[in-house]
């Protein structure tokens, strides 16, 4: 599907490595925003037109270091009404980072990023594929302790991950000083473990971690009153 649409926005995805999910969905409901977000990896862009969405007053700083993903970014800005609040830059979070040091650039309120995680799988010889599945593009360590300084205090850091890199991710994430404010388990189906883990770090203390399990789909398979409700602002009828 080169074409996505949402109710407000649509997703042109005909250059991108990584088409729309149910990350995105996931992590652009559940994360948490603020009034300067960044946005790491955007790919198609469809995160920060999410939370153009849910947070009005928001302005967006979205990188992505594949060129073709930055084809489609670039469109899906332009054609949208959100398009004046986000700014792109072609670069890698780690050179952004590094420009972000040297000339002092103001701290985010918000990160959201849905990291590379495929660390111990064959690399695909695609190379934005690979980019935007393998961890080896973008190590856990370096993302959160980027994160962790681009962030004001009590910033927060929201990501999607699979479980089978949860431990290691939250590790990370510990080491770099983030306490863990909010974890979303999502199932696919009631009877399955846990799919999915929208995760919210905090940088700052945490009194007591928030846990929540949910599932987007009922037995017979069919969308969950929960799931069409966390979407109903932007699933399309049908869609």
């Amino acid at each position: 599907m080169k074409v996505f649409k949402y109710q407000q926005f649509n997703i042109n995805q005909e250059h991108a490595a990584m088409k729309v999910g149910t990350d995105s969905d996931l992590l652009g409901t559940l994360g948490e925003g603020g009034q300067r977000i960044l946005d790491i990896g955007t790919g198609t862009g469809v995160l920060s037109l999410m939370y153009a969405q849910r947070y009005p007053e928001a302005q967006i700083t979205a990188i992505e270091i594949d060129d073709n993903a930055v084809l489609d970014a670039s469109r899906n800005f332009a054609e949208s009404s959100f398009g004046n609040r986000i700014k792109l830059h072609h670069t890698s979070f780690q050179d952004y980072l590094k420009e972000s040091k040297e000339k002092e650039h103001s701290l985010f309120d918000s990160v959201i990023c849905n990291p590379p995680y495929f660390d111990k799988s064959l690399e695909c010889p695609d190379l934005g594929r690979t980019r935007a599945r393998h961890s080896s593009s973008l190590p856990f360590d370096t993302l959160a302790k980027g994160a962790y300084e681009l962030l004001e205090d009590n910033g927060v850091f929201s990501v999607c991950i699979p479980p089978e890199v949860l431990d290691v991710f939250c590790k990370e994430c510990q080491n770099a000083g983030f306490s863990l404010l909010t974890s979303y388990q999502i199932k696919s189906l009631p009877n399955k473990a846990p799919k999915r883990y929208v995760l919210v770090h905090k940088k700052g203390d945490v009194t007591e971690t928030r846990t929540f399990t949910y599932c987007m789909r009922n037995e017979d398979h069919s969308r969950s009153d929960w799931y069409l409700e966390l979407m109903k602002d932007f699933l399309v009828l049908g869609g």
